[in-house]
């Protein structure tokens, strides 16, 4: 028998500004995720955008000045409240062929009925349209239990040619060097969540030599003169609903 799925929880706190540092925990990640996701908003958003699991909007700037409009929707409100359409991903309530760009960020895994989510973006698309993609190859569970999928660059094809979409890209947010920094920092940080009078002294050694900024500078120092994109924390994806 089937089971209900839990209520999502309103008002959650999401990302609202696409910036990163050093000091940040998510350095090694952000850092390439947010040049890839803005390059290929550069290149290809146009027109009317929907964007799919917009949360609080974070990249709405990257889009200034290159569109028409654009309309965010998420299964629930986001903490900024600025979600225009509540509904699941599944179940769009927008007429067919009715914009130019889909955009879905680090939304994919999260939704049960994936295959479902491509195709309302290929049904709500132009002809010519295109989608702007990202998911995750490598992280750990994460906004559980509505965690539910991991991505390699040969899934996302498949996904998007079986939906029909062509001329597809996929790019990888960096390499193996930046996966293996970020999980690490990940690792150490939900480590130290567990009390222990051992585990509080590592986290205040943690802070007392910089840890997490030696390996953001280490990490993304072997990413840039050791490329290797074998392994990668996460995927962009660009495609287009054919014109015909």
């Amino acid at each position: 028998m089937a089971t209900q799925e839990p209520k999502r929880v309103e008002k959650l706190k999401r990302l609202t500004i696409p910036k990163t540092n050093l000091n940040d925990q998510y350095y090694l990640a952000y850092k390439f995720l947010f040049e890839d996701l803005k390059n290929a908003i550069y290149s290809h958003a146009k027109g009317d955008v929907l964007d799919i699991g917009c949360g609080n909007k974070p990249y709405l700037c990257f889009f200034e000045n290159r569109i028409s409009t654009y309309v965010g929707c998420d299964i629930a409100q986001s903490s900024e409240g600025v979600v225009d359409i509540v509904c699941p991903a599944t179940s769009i309530p927008l007429e067919d062929n009715s914009k130019d760009t889909v955009f879905t960020t680090q939304v994919i895994e999260h939704v049960a009925d994936h295959r479902k989510l491509l195709a309302e973006s290929f049904r709500i698309l132009k002809p010519g349209g295109k989608i702007i993609l990202s998911g995750p190859m490598a992280w750990e569970h994460h906004e559980v239990p509505y965690d539910f999928f991991r991505f390699t660059r040969y899934g996302l094809e498949w996904l998007l040619t079986e939906h029909g979409f062509t001329d597809i890209q996929i790019i990888p947010n960096g390499g193996k060097w930046a996966m293996v920094g970020q999980l690490t920092l990940n690792s150490m940080r939900s480590s130290f969540q567990k009390k222990s009078l051992m585990r509080k002294f590592l986290y205040g050694l943690f802070f007392l030599f910089r840890i997490k900024w030696i390996i953001n500078i280490l990490f993304s120092f072997l990413e840039k003169y050791d490329k290797d994109y074998g392994a990668t924390l996460n995927f962009v994806a660009i495609a287009q609903k054919s014109k015909a």
